[in-house]
């Protein structure tokens, strides 16, 4: 399930695993990360929107765009920068 930050961060990624896509509405490479995680199932996914929430990307140092962030009952235990196809984001998902 995608879902689109809207309120509190931290309630967000509570939950036992949560992919956060940090992007921008005017990034071609986000765009395309996008049209991804549409089909991606093996866990929510929590879209964050670096120019409506900079302080969030501020605060896990987030410097390009589309950043992925695996949330683990609440905290980040994996990033990944740039774009993956879905075989690549599943493995980087197992990878620990």
């Amino acid at each position: 399930m995608i879902k689109y930050l809207n309120g509190n961060f931290q309630d967000e990624v509570k939950k036992d695993l949560v992919l956060v896509d940090f992007y921008a509405d005017w990034c071609g490479p986000c765009r395309r990360m996008g049209q991804i995680l549409e089909g991606f199932t093996d866990c929510d996914v929590l879209k964050v929107n670096v120019d409506e929430y900079p302080e969030v990307a501020r605060e896990y140092k987030v410097m390009s765009i589309p950043t992925l962030i695996l949330f683990k009952d609440g905290k980040d235990v994996k990033k990944h920068i740039g774009i993956l196809d879905s075989e690549e984001l599943k493995d980087w998902l197992k990878d620990d």
